[in-house]
């Protein structure tokens, strides 16, 4: 048994006053005359040992009363396993309120048993102490110290959130909270179902901080859920069927049977099927979306699958523009079958202009520009088309047979890409095209049919550096290369080695592969707009921007709330940052003016709490090692007094009251009916 407060054992000194009270206490007595001495002589006999039998036992009583009061003051306690500590106490309490605590145990939800948890562990400590009550939210208000009374009522106030946090995170907040404040002595507690994608604290090292995690277990549920989803093409094009490809996931370990997908979009709900998913494993499938018009669409896929729904419903959103608008700039004459490639398209919107008569503002209005044969590139046009390219412009260059060497050899090298040397007046044909890449992928039902590859009468010849990153798309026979692809920023620069004078290239003629390559080129991108986006994940969210006057202040709405994110506007582009304003999945719309919608971006609930797998009570406590404490309370054991047990030992005060408590009553009995 130890002390809690030792010093206050000076007080045992005070028992000496009932003894000495006790020993000086002389009563006076009356003196009365009998006839009869011996009848006198066996009454007093009789009278006095029964009193000194009375006075004994009620000074025993008043000692042992006083005996225990002072212990009371003194706290003694049994110690536990953990160090028992004096003075006031920080505690930080953290309980988990993500998706994975509304499932079941014992029909009551997780959450509400660990506010019920962090409640009791609140109540366990003084009303001296100060406590943090910490959520996924990592929201303001819960970083600070606060009284046992305010506790209470934060842990009161707690909901479900879609955000998620690792659980090394929620240490390392935990510790910053605590050291915030001046008091030495700090414990921090993890409530939480403690799921394997969010535990990572492994061999807990912070012996200055006890670490005490109490998990609480959920009955194992299956759980189906639509990870994520993506269209197969970077450009979604009208009157076509666009494969948008869905990855869905079984998170059980049974194979999951005749689930239902569905897709709603432009007002329209449609089943597309049923799938069946073996145990453990992902499905994708293709839904084909077709679009009838251009503009706007939020769409939404959704399976059935109980009892955890969060994660059945997918929302997306995505912008189809009724043109692609392409910019041929020409060195002298225009090339005839270039132009009626484009023309032969109607999705295609062809503006041709001479390289003299170039208005570089209205670059960004374009999302391919083709250069046909210029004898020299400008340095002030080389540096608008490396902008154009960098931003997500696709550019596909022919050079001139008379070009000036240098004029291209700084333009290329501006990107980075390989560089053009000195024209080779040779007969070439090519001999290898890349089936693997975007551009040629998917364009012939047969690969391996006899293909009329284009030939060439000379070309220029292409430097060969390893840092360029250079993807060829189709080479000569010899392994020279005819034409060949660089990603740069956000978009991309196919250079082709040839002119396309058909006297020169007979690329022009080989219609089967000239038209789906222009096609193929204008529709690519280097950067494909995310069709949604994560809540609690901080993404950023990039937006055009026109220059307007008055005071800018870009908006997002949604269903049920309304908020101001983070902007930084850089030019033509207006960067979005939402941090932890998002709540809910669905859709929401950019404005700077409520009835002039800019943007529309679809939110969806994180996945990381879709898979339902825990770590078991051994598994966690070999996970974080001997320096944290696991505590594993059944149902109906007080959890407080577990709580109290642990921080203060077996206390024994309660007990020391009683008993003063106990002897007193004794003492007034003894006075009251013992009769001498």
């Amino acid at each position: 048994m130890q002390f809690l407060f030792p010093t206050f054992l000076w007080a045992l000194a005070f028992l000496a006053i009932p003894v000495i009270i006790h020993l000086f206490y002389f009563r006076r007595f009356r003196k009365v005359y009998f006839t009869n001495v011996r009848f006198l002589r066996e009454v007093k006999e009789d009278t006095s040992a029964r009193s000194k039998l009375r006075n004994i036992l009620v000074l025993i009583a008043r000692l042992l009363a006083l005996a225990f009061l002072v212990l009371a003051f003194v706290q003694p306690f049994i110690p536990q396993d953990s160090e028992v500590k004096a003075g006031r106490k920080a505690i930080s309490v953290f309980v988990d309120n993500s998706f994975s605590m509304s499932a079941l145990s014992e029909d009551v939800p997780l959450l509400d048993k660990a506010k019920q948890r962090a409640r009791e562990i609140v109540q366990a400590y003084g009303v001296e102490d100060r406590f943090q009550v910490l959520t996924n939210d990592f929201e303001g208000r819960h970083q600070r110290l606060v009284s046992q009374e305010d506790a209470l009522a934060l842990i009161d106030e707690l909901t479900v959130t879609p955000n998620v946090r690792e659980l090394s995170k929620v240490v390392t907040r935990q510790q910053q909270a605590l050291e915030t404040g001046d008091i030495e002595n700090r414990s921090t507690y993890i409530i939480s179902d403690f799921q394997k994608n969010i535990t990572d604290i492994q061999d807990y090292a912070d012996t200055t901080v006890a670490l005490n995690l109490v998990p609480l277990q959920a009955v194992q549920e299956r759980n189906i859920s639509i990870d994520s989803a993506w269209f197969d093409a970077p450009v979604q094009m009208l009157n076509q069927n666009n494969p948008l490809v869905v990855q869905v996931r079984n998170l059980s370990t049974q194979e999951a049977e005749n689930i239902r997908l569905s897709i709603r979009y432009d007002g329209q709900t449609k089943p597309v099927g049923t799938m069946s998913i073996p145990a453990e494993s992902v499905v994708l499938d293709t839904v084909n979306v077709s679009i009838l018009r251009p503009g706007r669409y939020d769409a939404e896929l959704a399976i059935t699958d109980y009892p955890v729904q969060f994660d059945d419903k997918y929302y997306f959103a995505f912008d189809v523009d009724e043109k692609i608008d392409v910019l041929v700039v020409n060195g002298s004459l225009p090339n005839r079958y270039l132009e009626a490639a484009f023309q032969g398209i109607s999705y295609f919107e062809l503006t041709t202009q001479l390289s003299q008569n170039l208005d570089y503002s209205r670059f960004p209005n374009y999302q391919m520009i083709v250069l046909n044969e210029l004898d020299a590139i400008s340095s002030g046009l080389a540096f608008e088309l490396q902008e154009f390219v960098n931003n997500g412009g696709n550019l596909l260059v022919f050079p001139s047979k008379n070009a000036q060497l240098a004029t291209y050899q700084s333009f290329l090298s501006g990107f980075p890409a390989n560089e053009l040397t000195a024209w080779e007046e040779q007969v070439r044909e090519v001999g290898n095209l890349n089936t693997e890449e975007f551009i040629f992928r998917d364009v012939f039902e047969n690969r391996n049919a006899n293909l009329i590859l284009p030939s060439s009468q000379g070309n220029f010849g292409l430097t060969n550096y390893s840092n360029r990153r250079e993807e060829p798309l189709m080479q000569y026979r010899d392994g020279n290369r005819y034409l060949s692809k660089y990603q740069i920023g956000k978009g991309h620069l196919y250079l082709s080695t040839v002119p396309l004078n058909e006297e020169v290239n007979s690329l022009v003629r080989n219609g089967e592969i000239f038209i789906p390559m222009l096609y193929k080129m204008a529709i690519s991108s280097g950067y494909q707009k995310p069709i949604a986006y994560t809540i609690g994940q901080d993404e950023l969210i990039e937006a055009s921007h026109e220059t307007q006057s008055g005071e800018i202040v870009y908006k997002l709405t949604g269903d049920d709330e309304e908020f101001i994110p983070e902007q930084r506007i850089v030019g033509a582009k207006v960067f979005l940052g939402v941090g932890e304003q998002v709540k809910e999945a669905g859709f929401y719309q950019l404005f700077l003016n409520q009835d002039d919608i800019l943007e529309q971006y679809a939110f969806n609930y994180d996945r990381k709490e879709s898979d339902l797998a825990y770590y078991g009570l051994e598994e966690l406590r070999s996970l974080v090692g001997p320096n944290a404490s696991l505590i594993e309370v059944a149902d109906n054991t007080p959890f407080s007094t577990v709580i109290e047990e642990r921080s203060q030992g077996i206390v024994l005060w309660r007990w020391c009251l009683a008993l003063t408590l106990l002897f007193l009553a004794l003492e007034v009995l003894l006075l009251r009916f013992w009769k001498t």
